[in-house]
């Protein structure tokens, strides 16, 4: 990749985070910038814990068109922003920023997510249908679970359960989900539902395979099974996963974790985090440039740089 040199007209954007070293959105971003011959720069921005909103001002002060958001910082940078949006709101959590200027230079900077959208965009991808109503089990109640359970219930499906060894966690996520829901929401509840779309359950072996063998679908949203741990997974040994499920594991580093690997050899389908990383960017690429992303050139760059991290972590 040869990237056009930066100068006065480079327009920057960045991701927020601590740490930052490890994501791929550089390498995905400045790749599909230079396949479409765009002069943009993405670089990553390292930003501690209680700098956020210093880091936010100093984005507009140096001219960024924008920036991703990444952990731990997705709720600190919202009460920094100016406008955010309905959807972002609701999932409370951003991960996309948009900064303008107004007619005499005052910057405005707006906050969206697009998590949520890239992980319903994968999973059609991947051949599920979550209109169709089916039920789904989301395990962990972290940030990536948030946006996990908020895209299942906006786009149709049925009861979701939420599965976290800290049973407290799965319930505080439902109950914000809930509380931030406006009135006419498709969630938590519908007409004619019994009981709520949203239940929480501690996360064992034995809740793990009996909500699944319940469910359509299921959603690892956790770290197990993440490089270096690349022979750990949630799944208990010994007990075949249900061959009707669609498994979905939101860890891609490595692409094919162990987990998918038990849904493969039951029969299941089985799909990779890395089109939902992938699906997001491209949602973000296309919010700051006005351009139809490079989809098939984004998924390569994120492919390549996850074979040189494998090489250099060995």
């Amino acid at each position: 990749m040869t990237l056009p040199p930066i100068d006065g007209c480079t327009k920057l954007v960045g991701l927020i985070g601590w740490p930052v070293e490890h994501s791929l959105s550089p390498v995905m971003h400045n790749r599909a910038f230079d396949a479409l011959g765009l002069n943009w720069c993405y670089v990553p921005l390292p930003v501690r814990l209680g700098q956020v909103e210093a880091a936010v001002r100093g984005l507009a002060a140096l001219g960024f068109h924008g920036a991703n958001v990444t952990v731990p910082h997705k709720q600190a940078v919202m009460p920094a922003l100016d406008s955010i949006a309905l959807s972002a709101r609701q999932l409370g959590a951003v991960n996309t920023l948009i900064i303008k200027r107004r007619a005499d230079g005052t910057p405005t900077i707006s906050g969206y997510n697009t998590d949520d959208k890239g992980f319903v965009g994968a999973l059609h991808q991947g051949g599920f249908e979550p209109e169709d109503g089916g039920n789904g089990v989301v395990v962990g109640a972290g940030g990536a679970a948030r946006a996990v359970v908020f895209g299942l219930l906006q786009s149709g499906i049925g009861e979701v359960v939420v599965l976290n060894r800290t049973l407290e966690r799965a319930q505080a996520l439902i109950s914000d989900l809930g509380r931030r829901a406006p009135s006419d929401s498709p969630f938590p509840r519908r007409e004619g539902d019994r009981g709520g779309r949203l239940r929480a359950l501690p996360l064992t072996p034995e809740t793990l395979v009996e909500s699944a063998r319940a469910a359509d679908l299921l959603v690892h949203a956790t770290t197990v099974g993440m490089w270096p741990q690349v022979d750990c997974s949630v799944w208990p040994d010994g007990v075949p996963i249900p061959a009707h499920l669609t498994v979905f594991d939101l860890v891609y580093n490595p692409v094919e974790t162990r987990l998918l690997q038990q849904a493969r050899r039951s029969g299941a389908r089985a799909i990779d985090g890395l089109g939902m990383l992938v699906r997001q960017g491209v949602l973000v690429f296309e919010m700051w440039t006005g351009k139809p992303a490079p989809v098939e050139v984004m998924h390569a760059a994120c492919e390549r740089a996850l074979r040189r991290q494998r090489c250099y972590d060995s």
